[in-house]
């Protein structure tokens, strides 16, 4: 007997709601802004307490986040705080993006159970290392060229 990849979905689905709320399962398996962006203005990359792996690249226009991409080797709980914490910054102000909190994001999502709160956090501080990133180099704006350079060594 096979298993379709839709019933296999349906059954991570199913086991996801019997730990998580609604949109927790809803951004972990459909996420939104997932991937690289290419010439971005700022990228940052976290390892969490729990051994996940964040990492989200802006675009900024006229002091607001324009685009915002995420990725991470996380578990569903990461991926979904990934999701909603793109879309809780995209459109906001560098000032309001680094207001979106750990608490808002668990808020958004309708709450984690307690093992997984770390996820929120790893969300909200990789968002506000790229965040920081950016206005490092806005101010220091020959660093730009020089990381992108730098970025694409093999080390």
């Amino acid at each position: 007997m096979t298993t379709s990849w839709d019933e296999y979905q349906q059954i991570v689905s199913k086991k996801l709601r019997e730990s998580y709320a609604e949109a927790v399962v809803e951004h972990a398996v459909n996420p939104r802004n997932v991937g690289s962006l290419p010439e971005a203005d700022a990228n940052a990359s976290l390892l969490g307490a729990c051994g996940d792996n964040m990492e989200m690249w802006l675009k900024i226009s006229q002091n607001r986040v324009h685009e915002i991409t995420f990725w991470t080797d996380g578990c569903e709980a990461t991926i979904a705080c990934g999701s909603i914490t793109t879309e809780l910054a995209k459109g906001k102000t560098i000032g309001e993006a680094m207001s979106i909190s750990p608490e808002l994001i668990m808020e958004k999502l309708g709450g984690l159970p307690p093992e997984h709160t770390h996820c929120a956090s790893l969300a909200s501080l990789t968002l506000k290392k790229a965040l920081v990133e950016c206005l490092n180099l806005s101010r220091e704006p020959w660093k730009k060229p020089y990381k992108k350079a730098m970025g694409n060594q093999s080390h």
